[in-house]
Parts: structure tokens; sequence; C-alpha cells
């Protein structure tokens, strides 16, 4: 496919995020008045005044967080459902939360008909899900421009495990944090990078 040979060519090396970006399709997150731009790498409006983000970022931010099958991943910001896809397709078990309920509603139903078994919750991603016994989490991927880095996140993320997280404001830089026993945590920094504002107060429920 002609977006994975760009995504080479950006930086993308890791086999497996490539395979399931090929196996995702993406025209099937956007609107039908969209479906000529599905496979550029640019980021598209969908609902609630949100975007599904361009390929090579998705790509980017599967790639740092080192999924491997079988792990616990916790996603804030379902978005469009896209990236919850490509870790489906990358073997993890998804547990993604949404902060719009318009858009909450359409991408439950559209996983649940493309066979992506997420658990998806409407609420404050902020919070992560301490109110469900799910956690710790191996891996969690914020898709959202936080502020700061959310301790309730940290606290979800089990020792060793990774945190992939746009920081910033504006503008955010990409950010993977290992959480290491008795240590500081290891923060590595990706660059510039441009999401939508992570929201919250709401409170969560699995739906």
């Amino acid at each position: 496919m002609q977006m994975c040979r760009e995504l080479r060519k950006k930086g993308i090396t890791d086999e497996r995020v490539l395979a399931a970006m090929e196996e995702v399709p993406r025209h099937r997150f956007l609107d039908i008045t969209l479906l000529e731009l599905a496979y550029e790498d640019q980021a598209i409006p969908i609902l609630c005044d949100q975007t599904i983000s361009q390929p090579s970022t998705v790509a980017t931010q599967s790639q740092l967080l080192n999924v491997q099958p079988g792990m616990k991943v916790l996603e804030i910001g379902t978005g469009s459902g896209y990236q919850t896809a490509i870790l489906c397709e990358l073997g993890a078990k998804v547990f993604t939360i949404e902060r719009q309920k318009g858009l909450f509603d359409k991408t439950k139903k559209l996983l649940w008909d493309m066979r992506y078994n997420a658990r998806c919750y409407l609420g404050d991603g902020y919070k992560g899900l301490t109110e469900v016994d799910y956690g710790p989490f191996d891996r969690v991927i914020i898709t959202c421009g936080a502020p700061y880095i959310p301790q309730p996140l940290m606290d979800q993320l089990k020792p060793d495990g990774i945190m992939v997280i746009p920081v910033g404001s504006e503008q955010q830089e990409m950010l993977r944090i290992t959480k290491r026993p008795d240590e500081e945590p290891l923060v590595e920094h990706f660059g510039n990078c441009r999401f939508v504002p992570m929201l919250g107060n709401i409170q969560f429920k699995y739906q």
C-alpha cells in the first residue's frame, strides 16, 4: 500500500505496526464525503470537533508503545477508533476511554461492527480506570494533547510499563515514559506534534 511505503520513508521500521496499518481500512473511520483523503498523511475532522490523527502519527505512537500480543493497553481518547483498531491488530487487549458522548456512541458501534473486541468507556481520561479491576496496564497511550502527565495514569501503569503521551498546550512534545521500579521514570523525547486537547471532568461508565 502506498500509505505504508510513505510511512517507511518517515521512519516507521516496526514491521508489525506496518502490517497492522495495512490491515486496518482507514476509510471506514471517516465520513463518506472525505473518503478520497483516507490514505493521505493528514489529520481529518470527525464528530464533536475532533480529528482522526494522520497515519504517520498513529504509526509513530504505535511504534513507540512497543505493544506485544496479549498486553493490556489503556487508550485515552478513543476518537474515531482508528488507533484502537491498530492496537487490536497488534494483539493487545484494549481498554479505551472517550470523553465525547456522540463520538463514543458512533465509534463503539463501528468497532463492534468491524469485530474489534475493545472495551469502550465513556469518561474522564485523566482518571483512567480506577473503579474497575482491569489494571494495572502494560501500556498506556494518550491520543490527545495533555497539559501535564496525569498521575492516576502513571499509577495504573505496571512497573517497567510504557506510556506514550503528547504533553503541552497549543503544541505538544511526544514523550515515551518507562515506569521503573524504585527509580524515577525514564522520559524520552520524540519531537513536537499537535493534537486536540485532552478533556476531563466526567464520570466514566462502561457501555
